[in-house]
Order: structure tokens, then C-alpha cells, then sequence
């Protein structure tokens, strides 16, 4: 009688015992968090920036390179790379920002996106350029709290709460007087100068704000997998950032959080079949890009309504 329920918890500690399923986990949240970042820059402020991974790279060798190089605690490092993410968005939108027109942004921001690859490929001395920066130490201990010898479990923990706290801050800015700035921006930069909004500094704020947290989870990103490469400033990145914020919705924050469990569990579920996969993958997403545009929490939302209004 028992037998059923005996399986059931069995199946349910092999999925919370095992490494594979939690370091699946760990990505999902991370990319999350990252999308739902590059979600206020595109989504609230109409910012299309393309230079959202370099941030994420940045972030990532900053605190690598300090922890390895200075011995300073990667729990220090972590932030101190997600500030040096921002400060180098504010360099990148100074300039850049001031070009009207999405495209114009996307293309400035892009070049310097390729700028801080290149740079960090060639900076071997450093970085070791293509040969991969290792020997990356992971988050010190914090009483019986382990963080190495593989053991993913704390990681897990680790990611979930820079997600919570990512998501209630940029929930709190986006309800804010700030928020309501970028909205304004993004519906029209002549409107919100009319009124007041000071354009260049709410825009800066936004790109400053949404690389913080891109180079908080590269950190994170560091010192979980413990080797870096250059090629997390590359474009493939950058296009799953989008894939993720467009498949779960824009301007909706938890959406790209949805999108990118859709995007990490599909890739993992399609590996069976090898590089066929990015074929099966990049026709999944054409098929979800002409039917459901706006993203699927839109949709999802848009069909309640109807319901509702049905009902009544």
C-alpha cells in the first residue's frame, strides 16, 4: 500500500539530490536574473543595447581576477565587479546614448561589446586570452555552508537570492518616480523632455542599474564554474539574453525570468540529439516568434482577460 508513495519520495530526492538537475536549475535562475536585467534597459527604458554580455564578462574577470591576483574574498569581489559592470556601462551609454534610434544604439553598443572581447583576448598576460582563465577559487565557506568539491546545493541557495533581490529591486524601481521616467522615454523622448525628464541622466541611471546586476551574476558565474573564456562577451550570449526576454514578454520582469527555464531546459532536453539541437532549437523559436510576438506572459495574460470578460 505503501509502495507508491515510497517511489514517489524516491524520485523526488534523486531530483533534489542530483547535480546535473541542480546545475540546470543554477542556470536557468542565473540567465534569468541577466535577462530580467537587460529587461529594464529594453523593456521600461527602450534602451536596445547589444552590450549586455560584455557587462556580464567584465563582471566575471573583475572578480576573478581580484580574488586570484589580490586574495581578496570572492564575496567582496562579487560586488566589486558588479560596480566596475556598471561604471563601464556608463561608459558605453555616455556616448552612445546620446544617438536617437534603436539601431544606432544597438550598433555602438555591439562595437564595444566586440571592443572588451578583443581586448580581453589579447591581454594574455592577464586574462590568458583564449586559453581560458582557471585555478578561479570558489566562495569561501560560511560555517557548516560548503562551497567546494563540486557540491552544488549552496550555489543553488546563492543564485535564488541574488534572483529574489534582483527582482524586488528593479520591481521597486520600475513602480517608482524613476521607473515611471523610463516609461515615459520609451514612449517618447520629446514627450518626457517636455515634461521635465532630464533624457541623458534617466537613461544613464538605466544602463547603470541593469550592468550592475549583469556583472553581479557574471561574478557569480565566475566563481561557479571557475574558468572564464572570452567568449561570454561573444554574440551567443548576447542572443540568448534576447531569446529568453522576447520569449517570455518585455517590460514584464519575471517574463525573461520564464523564458530562460523555456530556452536552458530545451537545449538541455535536445541534447540527446547532438548539433541537431540548435537546428530543432532555432526552429522551436520561429515558430514561437510568428505565433506568440509579444511573448508568453502577454499572451498568457491577454487569454485570461478574454476568459474573464467571457465569464462575465
Amino acid at each position: 500500500r505503501d509502495l507508491p508513495s515510497l517511489r514517489r519520495r524516491q524520485r523526488q530526492m534523486c531530483i533534489r539530490d542530483s547535480p546535473y538537475i541542480i546545475h540546470v536549475l543554477i542556470l536557468a535562475l542565473l540567465f534569468g536574473t541577466l535577462a530580467m536585467s537587460w529587461d529594464l534597459a529594453w523593456g521600461y527604458a527602450g534602451i536596445f543595447t547589444l552590450g549586455h554580455a560584455a557587462s556580464f564578462g567584465v563582471g566575471a574577470y573583475t572578480s576573478a581576477l581580484l580574488s586570484m591576483r589580490m586574495n581578496i574574498s570572492p564575496w567582496i569581489t562579487m560586488f566589486i565587479g558588479g560596480t566596475i559592470s556598471a561604471l563601464f556601462g556608463l561608459m558605453i551609454g555616455a556616448p552612445c546614448l546620446r544617438l536617437r534610434g534603436a539601431p544606432y544604439i544597438a550598433i555602438a553598443t555591439l562595437a564595444f561589446s566586440e571592443v572588451a572581447r578583443i581586448t580581453c583576448c589579447n591581454l594574455v598576460e592577464i586574462t590568458r586570452g583564449e586559453l581560458g582563465l582557471w585555478g578561479i577559487p570558489p566562495f569561501p565557506d560560511i560555517g557548516p555552508i560548503t562551497f567546494g568539491g563540486g557540491v552544488r546545493v549552496p550555489y543553488y541557495y546563492l543564485v535564488l537570492i541574488i534572483f529574489f533581490v534582483s527582482y524586488l529591486w528593479l520591481k521597486y524601481i520600475v513602480n517608482s518616480k524613476l521607473g515611471l521616467g523610463f516609461k515615459a522615454i520609451a514612449t517618447s523622448e520629446d514627450a518626457a523632455a517636455s515634461i521635465g525628464i532630464n533624457i541623458a541622466r534617466v537613461k544613464l541611471l538605466a544602463f547603470a542599474i541593469s550592468n550592475f546586476i549583469a556583472g553581479l551574476c557574471g561574478a557569480f558565474y565566475a566563481h561557479y564554474v571557475l574558468i572564464l573564456t572570452p567568449a561570454i562577451m561573444g554574440s551567443t550570449y548576447m542572443i540568448d539574453i534576447i531569446t529568453m526576454t522576447l520569449l517570455g514578454g518585455t517590460g514584464t520582469l519575471i517574463g525573461p525570468v520564464i523564458g530562460s527555464f523555456v530556452v536552458t531546459l530545451s537545449l538541455e532536453y535536445l541534447r540527446a540529439y547532438g548539433l541537431a539541437r540548435f537546428l530543432l532549437y532555432g526552429l522551436i523559436l520561429i515558430i514561437i516568434v510568428i505565433f506568440v510576438p509579444e511573448g508568453v506572459i502577454i499572451r498568457g495574460v491577454r487569454i485570461l482577460e478574454k476568459l474573464r470578460e467571457s465569464i462575465k
